[in-house]
């Protein structure tokens, strides 16, 4: 049985923690032992299927900038704390001795948690024998040129990674649109196709979330204002009379459940995050969302009709360059953050509405099974 250890890192949704929860669980369900060390806040209901979670001492961002990061008492983190979670997980690393290191960003990200990564890769590639090391990365990187931060990325990869897994189809976005340099590192690139767990049917059976409108914000953190103006746009739109279900994430303020749930008229139902979201999606008239990169997939993959609206604050530009380009190909309607009026989101309901259903094969959403099969490939 191979040994398997990824370390991921959310700071502020949840969705790397879920790309990989599912990178786990495949791995696991193929035979391996897989060990996730997770550095974010803790997430209720995690599914690992058969892999181990190793819960490292958590830190989080403190706004959308990420400039700074707090502890679990949402104290500013020290050298102390850092020093602490390098020894944490460098031991684990021990315990494990994987076959296989999987590291979810880095180095194109998380540059902030280097205290305890290059220990980790350094420890690695001292090992005898010397475990695989994978990079894992979804398909657009937040890429500001600076020359001395190109060249450390470089020397990164060339000295301590074997591969890098591309969650993407290059058909419709290379990783060199969003990363120049990609062709330093071509030798090492492996597109996988879009990472996400693809259900056996693409809707049609009975059950909760059928011929709703469905309102939902992943993890939350950043959703309370889309909440908010999809209940005031829905008797502006052609869908008022439809059923309509808001999904709050645990990262919401604890009093908006029983504000939203005090402000909903008849026919919408206000609960939290469910775990069969993905079959109430393919079960849904229509998804109203943000666009992070695993709700976006879904809705690929189970062919709803969607509305997004882009997280675009700070500096972030992901998700809305990945809506535009669904956009452009007329697989969503998206609506611009900045401005977002419920007249403006009635309206996008509306266009979408009017859309038939997507047909499947329309991007590679293999990424899951092909990740899974290129690292136990490697391994041997």
């Amino acid at each position: 049985m191979s040994r398997v250890l990824i370390h991921v890192q959310h700071l502020l949704g949840i969705g790397h923690l879920r790309r990989a929860a599912a990178l786990a669980r495949g791995l696991a369900a193929d035979g391996s032992d897989v060990v996730l060390a997770s550095g974010g806040m803790p997430v209720a209901g995690l599914d690992l299927g058969r892999a181990r979670l190793a819960q490292l001492p958590p830190a989080h961002a403190a706004d959308e900038t990420f400039k700074v990061l707090l502890d679990a008492d949402d104290r500013p983190i020290d050298d102390a704390w850092r020093t602490r979670r390098r020894d944490e997980l460098l031991a684990l690393y021990e315990a494990t001795r994987p076959e296989a290191l999987v590291i979810e960003m880095f180095p194109f990200g998380r540059r902030a948690l280097r205290f305890e990564l290059m220990p980790l890769l350094a420890r690695a590639r001292a090992a005898t024998p010397r475990p695989l090391v994978f990079g894992s990365v979804r398909d657009i990187l937040i890429h500001r040129p600076r020359p001395d931060r190109e060249a450390e990325f470089l020397e990164t990869i060339g000295r301590y990674f074997d591969r890098i897994l591309v969650h993407g189809d290059p058909r419709l976005l290379p990783l060199e649109a969003t990363f120049p340099l990609a062709c330093a590192i071509a030798d090492k690139l492996a597109y996988t196709g879009y990472l996400v767990e693809v259900p056996p049917t693409r809707g049609g059976a009975t059950g909760p979330g059928q011929g709703e409108v469905l309102v939902s914000v992943g993890g939350g953190a950043v959703g309370e204002e889309l909440l908010r103006i999809a209940l005031a746009a829905r008797p502006l739109t052609t869908l008022e009379e439809a059923p309509w279900r808001l999904l709050l994430g645990a990262n919401l303020p604890p009093g908006l459940m029983a504000e939203l749930k005090a402000a909903a008229p008849s026919g919408v139902v206000v609960e939290p995050a469910r775990p069969d979201f993905v079959a109430m999606l393919g079960r849904c008239r229509l998804s109203i969302s943000q666009a992070g990169y695993n709700t976006l997939m879904e809705l690929m993959a189970v062919g709803a009709r969607g509305v997004v609206v882009p997280f675009a604050r700070g500096a972030e530009t992901e998700q809305t360059r990945r809506a535009e380009l669904l956009a452009a190909r007329g697989l969503v309607e998206t609506v611009a953050e900045a401005g977002l009026t419920p007249r403006r989101l009635a309206e996008a309901i509306d266009r979408a509405a009017a859309r038939p259903k997507l047909e499947a094969g329309v991007i590679d959403l293999d990424g899951l099974a092909m990740s899974v099969a290129m690292i136990r490939t490697a391994i041997g």
